[in-house]
């Protein structure tokens, strides 16, 4: 019956949802405390293991009444474009929301801002260059025809993402946050963060609107359909945030007249949903609407007021997303990429150095205060996983090219830290003598 359907349905997503958060947070802790490496790592390697290719495609014996649980994840058809349930993906998907939503919200707007220039030299360096190695290297080792096919653009834009949240925790544990180099970093981050969705906005706009196909039978790139794609996603986060900032003490002020317990937190939230799927109707990706509604509401008193439930939201939610996002990687799928997974790693950081580094030198930093901005900027994170979920959900990408970006995000979260460290406990200074003497002081 169908009723029998929906509650066998819910019942399933129960007992998914339950042991995904438990063995997320055992896992979290197991890599905070004892490998001293983010949570992030641990959700990720632990939604590998209990995925459907791993035990998670296990028959489960019955207890008691119960005959058979079976497998926690059904093992996927081989034309699968998701390979976990899709009510589940959909969870995952809230989840992200959320992580944008809360990403927004805190950026220093007011810094980001101050910073936007020398942020943005860095940052663009750390885009293009990781963007060209991506797409290049894809077409190279043949899982693309060519660099304006979608494979090749998924790539690329996975490789431009900075993971913001890993950077800040090793600057903040060496009390690095205000040097030169740190402000210029999580500035950069930001920028890198706005600009890889955007990329995103536009990859996806060009291969759903068939631009893609065009360009395949005509021979030539539609140019004009990339343009009118990147002018829509620019303009859309334009009016939105820009609305969302000088609306903001509007939405502040309605919201606090509402007297109701957890009010504002419910009514941001639904705001920060609205929004993403504003942005997903106009084509875009929805995180840019859930991380456009967080910046705009950035300096207000929300930001303080919504700290404490929207952390409990985000601890409760969030690794969902990531455990969610290792239940897709299959490993025997990756097998036949493993070897283009570890160029792929090498490219990554090697781009973001020299993308992030040299343009660093060019801008009045020491050779070790551009090394340090370079190998600050390389850790993958949030945005990238983001991408190559959208890709893989769409159909754009493989499970080979998307184990091979939990890999990168995995690598390069775990190589960066480990340089970075000890480029800061050298002391030298970070900015050539001539820029010390002329540059203001920095924030405290």
């Amino acid at each position: 019956m169908l009723g029998e359907d929906f509650t066998h349905s819910a019942v399933i997503l129960a007992f998914q949802l339950g042991i995904i958060l438990v063995v997320a947070k055992l896992a979290g802790e197991f890599t905070e405390r004892i490998l001293r490496q983010p949570a992030v790592i641990g959700e990720l390697v632990a939604g590998i293991i209990i995925g459907p290719f791993a035990l998670g495609g296990i028959e489960l014996a019955g207890i008691g009444p119960i005959e058979q649980i079976g497998p926690l994840f059904e093992h996927p058809e081989e034309d699968a474009v998701i390979p976990v349930p899709k009510t589940l993906f959909v969870v995952g998907q809230v989840a992200a929301i959320i992580l944008l939503l809360e990403t927004g919200l805190n950026t220093d707007l007011k810094a980001f801002l101050r910073f936007v220039p020398q942020a943005s030299v860095v940052a663009i360096g750390g885009v293009v260059v990781p963007f060209a190695l991506g797409a290049f290297s894809t077409v190279l080792f043949g899982f693309a025809d060519s660099i304006t096919s979608a494979p090749a653009l998924f790539v690329g834009t996975i490789m431009t993402a900075t993971s913001v949240g890993i950077t800040a925790r090793v600057l903040d544990d060496l009390r690095r946050l205000d040097s030169a180099e740190g402000v210029t970093i999580l500035g950069a981050a930001v920028v890198d963060d706005v600009l890889g969705i955007l990329i995103l906005t536009v990859v996806v706009g060009v291969t759903a609107g068939g631009a893609i196909e065009a360009a395949t039978e005509a021979a030539s790139f539609e140019w004009t359909e990339v343009a009118i794609v990147g002018a829509k996603a620019i303009g859309f986060w334009l009016v939105l945030t820009g609305g969302g900032i000088l609306g903001a003490k509007y939405i502040v002020r309605a919201i606090n007249s509402v007297r109701v317990e957890g009010a504002a937190i419910a009514i941001v939230f639904g705001i920060g949903l609205f929004a993403a799927a504003l942005a997903e109707m106009f084509g875009l990706a929805m995180i840019i609407g859930a991380y456009s509604v967080g910046l705009a509401l950035s300096q207000t008193e929300l930001r303080q007021q919504l700290h404490q439930p929207l952390n409990g939201l985000y601890h409760a939610m969030v690794p969902i997303f990531f455990v969610v996002m290792g239940t897709m990687v299959n490993i025997e799928a990756m097998r036949e990429a493993l070897l283009f997974g570890v160029v792929v790693v090498v490219l990554a950081i090697i781009g973001k150095v020299a993308g992030s580094g040299l343009p660093a030198l060019a801008a009045g930093f020491s050779r070790i205060g551009a090394w340090r901005v370079g190998v600050g900027m390389a850790p993958r994170g949030e945005v990238g996983l983001i991408v190559a979920g959208i890709g893989v959900s769409e159909g754009l990408i493989g499970q080979d090219l998307f184990g091979v970006a939990i890999l990168m995000t995995i690598a390069t979260t775990l190589i960066a830290p480990a340089v970075l460290v000890p480029a800061f406990r050298n002391n030298a200074p970070g900015l050539r003598r001539d820029q010390a003497t002329r540059r203001a002081p920095l924030p405290d």
